[in-house]
């Protein structure tokens, strides 16, 4: 017979896996590695023995955790194309070339601040947090280096200005799954997030502005003289290459799908690099008899491999350099270690027996509100995924924030400003995971400077303690019934 785990038990596996993250951190330069997915899978291990020891059939178990694999699927196939995404964006110089012009027309003192308006406006634009890292991110981050500002503090400003527009724009699919969560309409939702979300993207443009005014640009002239070279020796840069982020932009803007977006933007890059880097071309592939071999080999490798573009700098060098498909596979690695804890949690109760004692401890507006964003966080790092974290709080204090006379949008923000906000500051869920590896900075570093993804909760947090525009129903529009 079944019955529910204790909640001792059921802390158990997540306490295993935060002291078995802790000694990977300690003793492993590269947690990534592997480390941290075996910690998963052991974590997963003792929540596996726990459920059946409560009596849950061992099928059961592992259909849960095929179908908790199967939804994260898109987001692995999604990562795969980035990987071949950047690597023919390397190959065709479109990076470069973003990475040439952009050390013209960006003044260092106001980088940040740049990084994080574009990054928002192109998210804002795409609905996509993950197709603005992977393009503009890429570049944003070569720029910062060649002007010499440490990577983790730029990864922050793009994360902060890519997770706005994933936040805000009605393209995205966690705008839109929130208020479906919540019961809610999509505009009504985007417009009252605008209360918290304003406070918090202006602090964060301040930071950012404060970090940039004070930051120690010695010698960044040089060193951008000597980018802006080697750029120019490796590749034939050429405005006509930004075409190709161009059509990108529209495809994506068009709600084309995230993954024929990609691979048209991968084709186009392989095209680009036969026409505008022959020399790459032929290098990269050896000796070979004919051009349609060599473009055929080149493409292939940049798509799948590592490829390096050698100059006599070698601090440029480390800018031009990929791994393709390759090089995500230890991330996917993760996701799927990260899906078996979450599916094995979640199947046997374990998650609902942490989360139940929350709901209770909510008496007031603040404390309801505390207890979703601490909900949707927990979530963001038991489950290992934005979509779990949205989905399930959102089931969970949906009836609760009907009962205490708030209306749905109070809930549909606080998923937002928590769920959304917060997965890409976990190391090993999906969206951490995933801009960790595309953007080659480790999730803790730029988790200090992640600012507009560290504000928006607690922002949300001061609005319901202070009472600022929690919106309520009147006494003769509350619902009487589940809906």
């Amino acid at each position: 017979m079944k019955r529910e785990p204790l909640f001792l038990e059921a802390l158990l596996p997540i306490l295993l896996l935060i002291v078995l993250l802790t000694l990977n951190v300690i003793f492993f330069d590269d947690t990534l590695a592997g480390a941290n997915q075996v910690a998963l899978l052991l974590a997963a291990t003792i929540g596996g023995i726990i459920v059946r020891r409560n009596g849950q059939k061992w099928d059961d178990t592992m259909d849960n955790v095929v179908k908790t694999i199967g939804s994260a699927m898109p987001s692995m196939l999604i990562l795969l194309l980035i990987g071949s995404l950047a690597g023919t964006w390397m190959l065709s110089g479109i990076v470069p070339t973003l990475i040439y012009y952009g050390l013209d027309i960006i003044n260092p003192q106001v980088f940040l601040v740049t990084a994080v308006v574009v990054s928002a406006i192109v998210s804002v634009a795409t609905g996509s947090s993950w197709s603005t890292i992977a393009t503009i991110g890429v570049a944003l981050i070569g720029i910062g280096k060649a002007i010499g500002i440490n990577e983790a503090i730029v990864a922050g400003a793009i994360i902060s200005g890519a997770y706005f527009g994933d936040k805000i724009s009605p393209l995205s699919d966690t705008t839109n799954l929130a208020p479906a969560m919540a019961g809610t309409d999509l505009f009504t939702h985007i417009r009252y997030m605008f209360y918290t979300t304003t406070p918090s993207f202006i602090l964060t443009l301040l930071i950012f502005l404060m970090i940039g005014l004070n930051y120690d640009f010695c010698g960044a002239v040089v060193d951008v003289a000597n980018v802006k070279s080697a750029i120019d020796g490796a590749f034939n840069t050429s405005p006509w290459l930004f075409l190709v982020p161009v059509v990108l932009f529209v495809i994506i803007v068009k709600k084309v799908p995230p993954v024929p977006s990609l691979m048209i933007g991968t084709l186009l890059g392989a095209l680009f690099a036969i026409i505008f880097q022959p020399h790459i071309i032929q290098e990269l592939a050896g000796n070979v008899s004919s051009y349609a071999e060599a473009s055929y080999i080149s493409g292939m490798q940049a798509m799948f491999g590592d490829i390096a573009i050698q100059t006599p700098d070698a601090d440029v060098n480390e800018l031009l350099q990929t791994s393709g498909m390759g090089g995500m596979l230890d991330t996917i690695w993760l996701i799927l270690s990260a899906m078996v804890f979450g599916g094995i949690m979640e199947s046997g109760g374990l998650l609902a027996s942490i989360t139940r004692p929350i709901i209770r401890w909510a008496n007031s507006t603040g404390s309801l509100v505390t207890s979703t964003v601490v909900t949707c966080i927990f979530f963001n790092a038991t489950a290992s995924d934005q979509y779990i974290s949205i989905v399930v709080p959102g089931r969970m204090y949906r009836k609760t924030f009907r009962d205490k006379g708030l209306k749905p949008e109070v809930l549909s923000r606080t998923l937002e400003d928590s769920g959304t906000m917060t997965s890409v500051l976990i190391p090993w869920n999906t969206c951490g995971a995933t801009q960790s590896r595309v953007l080659g900075v480790g999730t803790f570093d730029y988790l200090p400077y992640a600012f507009f993804n560290l504000i928006s909760p607690l922002m949300s947090i001061l609005f319901a303690y202070l009472n600022l525009k929690i919106r309520r129903y009147k006494v003769e529009e509350v619902p009487v019934a589940d809906e």
